[in-house]
């Protein structure tokens, strides 16, 4: 799992091609007597609009060898080294605030293995978010605000199968019932639940049982980068229908719109399909980007996805392999920084709306929690 970008819903630099009304005012237009959705649009927006996040690798230890795991298929853990010395941590958490960041967003390896890391940031950052195997569970105390996305792969069996690897390649049982256990009734949790054509049986289940134990989950598709060209994704329509089935069934707990699980399995929506070309997702200062920042497609302003050495700019919010690669957060927020795109009929406006609020229920710090 990447962690959580911050999307911004009309990005310093985004060109839009043949409109010349403002995005406010097509709102309030399409709005009409509608005066309740005018005023969701503005709430959400401004949020969205005062977030600046950035996504760091605090570390490249890792308790765990998933399978098919992006991290450690591409040795990102041989990339860089550590920088294990909290002044200079905090030190570069300032440069950070100095270019108007907010909001960080904690991968690895595993971020638990570092609270004290964690910690720095929670000292000077307004907004943080954690992504875990959950494993390890992140104290309460001094973490009550951390929002922490917990992965979980192909659901029942599946689960041990492809994540309870030691990293010596020893295989162990009982991972989920651990993390439940880990994470009960703990609101700060999210399930980035990534789910696979050939576990489309344990979908229900695994659902009922994080709904079960007081938690909140999204969807996100298993991706195996271990097999050449990256493994492949599958629009199997019997997958994208329990889905939508699962997550009308089990509302209170599924924090995932029908428009975006359409756009997460198919990798399309009537504006376009998703891909490096229209993803936002790709840090700021990374060279490579300058022809993507320049193609009128929104990108997040500022984003940068650093190692963990802190100098290193990686080149976006996951892998760097875009051939294939349909990232649940990527793919959110592609969603809204096309607000454009959805600023031609009432019904449209209010899929975006309800788009954009669902997004940040998955953050304990945000309002829409």
């Amino acid at each position: 799992m990447s962690a959580a970008t911050a999307p911004d819903a009309e990005s310093p630099g985004a060109t839009s091609i043949g409109h010349t009304e403002s995005a406010e005012r097509a709102a309030a237009r399409l709005a009409g007597d509608d005066a309740a959705l005018l005023e969701r649009f503005r709430a959400v927006r401004s949020f969205s609009r005062s977030i600046r996040a950035s996504e760091y690798h605090i570390t490249n230890a890792c308790n765990l060898r998933c399978r098919g795991c992006w991290f450690f298929a591409f040795e990102f853990d041989k990339g860089t080294k550590d920088e294990t010395r909290l002044d200079e941590l905090r030190a570069f958490i300032e440069r950070e605030r100095a270019r108007h960041i907010n909001a960080a967003l904690l991968i690895g390896g595993e971020p638990t293995l570092v609270p004290d890391r964690v910690a720095a940031f929670v000292d000077r950052m307004e907004y943080v978010t954690i992504s875990t195997n959950g494993l390890r569970p992140l104290p309460v105390s001094g973490f009550e605000r951390v929002s922490i996305g917990i992965t979980l792969f192909g659901g029942g069996e599946l689960d041990d199968r492809l994540r309870a690897v030691t990293p010596v390649g020893r295989q162990f049982m009982g991972l989920f019932d651990t993390v439940l256990r880990n994470y009960r009734n703990d609101r700060r949790a999210i399930f980035n639940y990534a789910v696979v054509v050939n576990g489309i049986e344990h979908i229900d289940e695994t659902v009922r049982r994080i709904h079960d134990n007081g938690n909140v989950l999204t969807f996100n598709l298993y991706f195996d980068y271990r097999m050449d060209g990256g493994g492949q994704h599958s629009t199997d329509q019997r997958l994208l229908d329990e889905l939508l089935r699962v997550a009308d069934r089990y509302p209170n707990a599924v924090v995932a719109h029908p428009y975006y699980i359409r756009a997460l399995v198919t990798g399309e929506t009537s504006f376009g399909r998703f891909g490096y070309e229209v993803c936002p997702s790709v840090s700021w200062d990374h060279p490579a980007h300058a022809t993507r920042r320049a193609n009128g497609n929104p990108t997040l302003p500022l984003f940068n996805v650093y190692g963990a050495d802190l100098s290193t700019v990686q080149f976006c919010c996951t892998s760097g392999r875009c051939e294939g690669c349909r990232d649940s957060q990527a793919v959110q927020s592609w969603l809204l920084v096309a607000v454009r795109s959805f600023l031609h009929s009432q019904a449209a406006l209010r899929i975006w709306v309800e788009l954009a609020e669902s997004y940040w229920r998955q953050f304990v710090w945000s309002p829409y929690r």
